[in-house]
C-alpha cells in the first residue's frame, strides 16, 4: 500500500488556502491545517474530509511560537512526519496606504506577522525533514515581493523579505534532500484582494486555479528544484519558473 504524503498548510480557512487544502485532499494527501479563524478552520475540515482526506486541523496564529509549536507537535503525533510545507498565511494590513502615512505600528505588525511565519514553521517542521533527509518547503508570495507598487506598503515590503529569506534558506539546505521554493499566485479573488484594491475594475483568478504549481512542487517530480521562483498563473508542469 502506497504511504500517503503529509502536507501541512497555514491560513486554510479561507481564499487560497481552502483551495490548496482542497486541491490536495482531492490528490490524495493527509493534512495538517490551522487558522485563527476557528469557524471557517472546521468547515474546510469537513469539506476536505468529504473528500477522503485525513485532516488534521488546529487553531493557531503562526505568528506566534508557542502556537506553531503546538500545531507541528500535534500534526507530527497524529501522522509521524510532514513531507510538504506551505507558507500561505499573511496579513495585509490597512488597505492602499502611501509609506509616508503609513501608521508605524501597523507597518511593524505587518512585518512582523509576514516574516514570521515562514520562519517559525519552516524552522520547527524543518529538523524532521532533515533527519529524512527529504521534504518540500513551499513559500506564498507576490509581484509586489520582487516590483514596489505605489500603494502596497508594509505587505509589499514583507515580501520581499519572504523571498530573501527563501532564496538564504534554498542556498542553506542545498545536497540535504529539502528543497524550499516560492510561488506567486498572482492577482485573485479573495478578501485580502478586496483589501489591497478595493475598487478592482478587471477579471480576477480564482483560488482554485493557481493550485498546480503547489501540487507540482510538492511531488516527487520536483525534488530537485530548489530556490527558484514559480508564478501560478503562467504555471507549466516542470517549468515557467521565474
Amino acid at each position: 500500500m502506497k504511504t500517503r504524503k503529509v502536507a501541512i498548510i497555514t491560513g486554510a480557512s479561507k481564499g487560497l488556502g481552502k483551495a490548496l487544502t482542497l486541491a490536495f485532499a482531492k490528490k490524495g494527501f493527509d493534512l495538517g491545517i490551522c487558522s485563527r479563524e476557528k469557524s471557517g478552520l472546521e468547515k474546510v475540515l469537513k469539506q476536505a474530509e468529504s473528500l477522503g482526506a485525513n485532516v488534521v486541523s488546529v487553531q493557531a496564529d503562526a505568528s506566534k511560537p508557542a502556537d506553531v509549536d503546538r500545531f507541528i507537535s500535534v500534526i507530527e503525533s497524529s501522522f509521524g512526519r510532514i513531507d510538504v510545507v506551505i507558507n500561505n498565511a499573511s496579513t495585509f494590513g490597512p488597505g492602499p496606504t502611501l509609506l509616508g502615512d503609513y501608521p508605524s505600528d501597523q507597518f511593524e505588525e505587518v512585518i512582523r506577522k509576514n516574516t514570521s511565519i515562514p520562519f517559525l514553521v519552516t524552522k520547527r517542521a524543518l529538523p524532521g525533514m532533515l533527519v529524512r533527509q527529504k521534504g518540500s518547503i513551499i513559500n506564498v508570495t507576490s509581484e509586489v515581493g520582487k516590483v514596489g507598487i505605489e500603494g502596497w506598503g508594509a505587505y509589499s515590503v514583507s515580501k520581499f523579505g519572504v523571498e530573501g529569506l527563501t532564496a538564504i534558506w534554498a542556498d542553506e539546505l542545498k545536497d540535504t534532500g529539502v528543497t524550499i521554493n516560492l510561488v506567486d499566485p498572482g492577482e485573485m479573488n479573495t478578501r485580502m484582494h478586496d483589501i489591497a484594491i478595493p475598487d478592482c475594475d478587471y477579471e480576477l483568478a480564482v483560488p482554485e486555479d493557481v493550485v498546480d504549481a503547489f501540487l507540482y512542487l510538492a511531488s516527487s517530480e520536483a525534488e530537485h528544484i530548489n530556490g527558484q521562483r514559480f508564478e501560478a498563473q503562467s504555471f507549466e508542469k516542470g517549468g515557467s519558473r521565474k
